[in-house]
């Protein structure tokens, strides 16, 4: 690990708006999509809870892309280790990728649109939890699955930069499912108690 940090400049301003857009994307649709739950504020904005939530899924969608834009000019800004740059190394990270891909694609797929992008925090809620695949594999798949992309990514530009970066972003959804798990949890078990009780 320390070898790698060698090829890594973390003062280079571009890794660091890297670091800082990673690091964002989760803290901000946290935070708004808890204030949307405490007082519904958007829908009123946006008129219902389906057009909010397509909002901020269109907004979460455009930082993902300025996310993805970031690391990718942060990677190629910083060193390749030349015995990294194989064909091998290369196919494997086209191998992880693709895993990531199917991850994200089908737990977008299961979840849908809502789902994906925090519906329950605006009322939208699932009539029960998907345990379909990928969530038959693994929790938070999404997560898990753009991790894998991008660890891929990193993989197949041969990029130590990038294998840092996607440790922050492993990092950052690992707190935001810590953030996100607990509380999601309990707007699902206050539902299921207003159905017991009707």
């Amino acid at each position: 690990m320390a070898r790698l940090f060698g090829y890594v400049d973390v003062t280079d301003t571009g890794f660091i708006v890297a670091v800082l857009s990673i690091a964002f994307n989760p803290l901000f649709w946290n935070v708004v999509a808890r204030w949307e739950h405490k007082t519904r504020a958007l829908s009123q904005v946006f008129g219902s809870p389906h057009a909010a939530c397509y909002c901020l899924g269109a907004v979460i969608l455009v930082l993902n892309c300025v996310r993805s834009h970031c690391f990718t000019e942060a990677m190629k800004s910083q060193p390749k280790v030349e015995g990294w740059d194989s064909h091998w190394t290369y196919y494997s990270g086209l191998a992880i990728s693709a895993v990531g891909t199917l991850f994200v694609i089908s737990s977008f797929l299961a979840l849908g649109f809502t789902g994906t992008f925090l519906g329950d925090y605006f009322g939208i809620l699932m009539e029960e939890k998907v345990t379909s695949f990928p969530f038959s594999v693994l929790d938070n798949p999404m997560y898990w699955g753009s991790t894998a992309i991008y660890l891929g990514w990193s993989l197949m530009h041969a990029s130590p930069a990038g294998l840092l970066l996607t440790a922050v972003v492993a990092i950052s959804y690992t707190i935001a499912v810590l953030y996100e798990g607990p509380f999601t949890e309990e707007i699902y078990r206050r539902k299921q108690k207003g159905v017991k009780s009707k």
